[in-house]
C-alpha cells in the first residue's frame, strides 16, 4: 500500500481516502477515470483493496490509535496524518457499515453454549467402540426466537471444526455493540453436515 499511495499528488490523499470510506459505507467508491493518471488499472485494483482492508481491519478489530498507526508506519508523514484523520473522523460510520453487512448475511446470533464429553461404548455395528464424542449445545437467536441446536462430533470432526474456526478467525474482525460480540467474516465459513445437527427436545 505504501508504494502505491505515495504516488498520489500532494493534497489529494484525504479526498481519496474519504471516497474509499464512502464506498465501504454503501455510497460511491472513487472512480478509476479520476485517478487514471496516477495508477495503472492493476495498481488501482491493488490500492483499492489494500486501503479498504486497512480501514475495515482497524475498525473491525477495534485497534487502538497506536495499533492503527503502527500498520501505516512505512508511509510518509503526510499520508500517515491523512489516514489517521480520516479513520478517526469516520470510525463510527465504518463500524455501522460493518454491522449492517453482517446483519445482511445473517440475523442469527449465538446467545449461549454448553458442551459435554461422553464415551460411546458400542454401536449397532461394533460391540466394543469406546469412542469419545463431544456434544456441543448452542442457543442461537434469530428473529427474536432462541433456537436450541445440538451437534455431536467425534475427535476428527471436532478437529475439523477447530481448524475451520481458526481459518475464519484469520479472515475476521471483531467488535462489540449493544447486542454483544459481532464477528465480520469475509470468505471463511464453517460447514457442518446436516446429519450432525438436531434440535434439542
Amino acid at each position: 500500500m505504501a508504494r502505491l499511495l505515495e504516488k498520489l499528488p500532494p493534497g489529494r490523499a484525504l479526498e481519496f481516502l474519504h471516497k474509499i470510506v464512502d464506498g465501504i459505507c454503501g455510497r460511491a467508491y472513487p472512480r478509476y477515470q479520476d485517478y487514471g493518471n496516477v495508477w495503472s488499472l492493476s495498481e488501482w485494483m491493488e490500492v483499492l483493496e489494500e486501503t479498504m482492508t486497512y480501514f475495515k481491519t482497524a475498525v473491525g478489530k477495534n485497534m487502538s490509535d497506536e495499533e492503527a498507526a503502527q500498520q501505516i508506519i512505512e508511509l510518509n508523514s503526510d499520508l500517515q496524518e491523512a489516514i489517521t484523520k480520516c479513520l478517526k473522523g469516520r470510525k463510527e460510520e465504518i463500524r455501522s457499515a460493518l454491522v449492517e453487512s453482517v446483519h445482511a448475511i445473517s440475523s442469527a446470533q449465538l446467545q449461549d453454549f454448553d458442551w459435554q464429553l461422553k464415551l460411546a461404548l458400542s454401536s449397532d455395528k461394533i460391540s466394543m467402540l469406546q469412542m469419545p464424542l463431544l456434544n456441543l449445545d448452542l442457543d442461537v437467536r434469530e428473529n427474536g426466537e432462541v433456537k436450541p441446536i445440538s451437534i455431536e462430533m467425534n475427535k476428527e470432526e471436532l478437529q475439523n471444526l477447530i481448524n475451520a474456526l481458526e481459518a475464519a478467525n484469520k479472515r475476521s474482525g471483531y467488535f462489540w455493540n449493544e447486542q454483544g460480540l459481532v464477528v465480520v467474516t469475509e470468505k471463511a465459513f464453517v460447514e457442518i453436515e446436516p446429519d450432525q445437527i438436531k434440535g434439542k427436545n
